[in-house]
């Protein structure tokens, strides 16, 4: 269970994603914010921080342990301001885009067990890598990769998934 600081906290890290459309997803969002992100290629560590620097943001500098490590919702929404500074547009709607990437978007509530189980699913298939070489099933699917994303760190993933967008814009 949240604490009241914990769950204003997680409250705020929401209101940072445009929903589209009336369905609610907080079922979704209650597990990115559980579950802890790991990473396994050298300085995704660096994304893990970005995440954990929302929380200094939100308790104005005080330093509030909620996990140990940043969660993937936390990743999530820092990875979308990354993505609104480097490719232009608003944060809220780039995280959109990310649950969009990761087909979490039809992860509308209520959970069900089976849904539960394919959310899950999908997040292991991010956290440990374990997507296509194209990225499909990670934050960065591309069209036209030239190394296997599995290997690539995050930073990198965002970047010609950029370059991606901005050609065919």
């Amino acid at each position: 269970m949240k604490n009241q600081a914990e769950q204003q906290y997680f409250e705020w890290l929401i209101s940072q994603i445009n929903i589209r459309g009336t369905r609610t997803f907080y079922d979704l969002f209650e597990t990115l914010f559980m579950i802890e992100f790991d990473w396994t290629v050298p300085h995704d560590r660096n994304r893990q921080q970005d995440g954990l620097d929302l929380r200094t943001e939100f308790f104005n500098g005080k330093k509030i342990p909620l996990n140990k490590r940043a969660t993937i919702l936390e990743v999530l929404i820092a990875l979308s301001r990354r993505l609104a500074f480097t490719a232009g547009g608003r944060a809220e709607d780039w995280a959109w885009q990310l649950l969009v990437n990761l087909r979490l978007n039809k992860m509308t509530d209520p959970f069900t067990e089976n849904k539960a189980r394919r959310v899950n699913n999908i997040l292991e298939t991010l956290i440990w890598r374990q997507y296509r070489d194209d990225g499909l099933g990670g934050f960065f699917p591309l069209n036209w990769p030239d190394t296997d994303q599995t290997k690539v760190e995050i930073w990198y993933q965002m970047q010609k998934y950029v370059n991606e967008i901005q050609e065919v814009s």
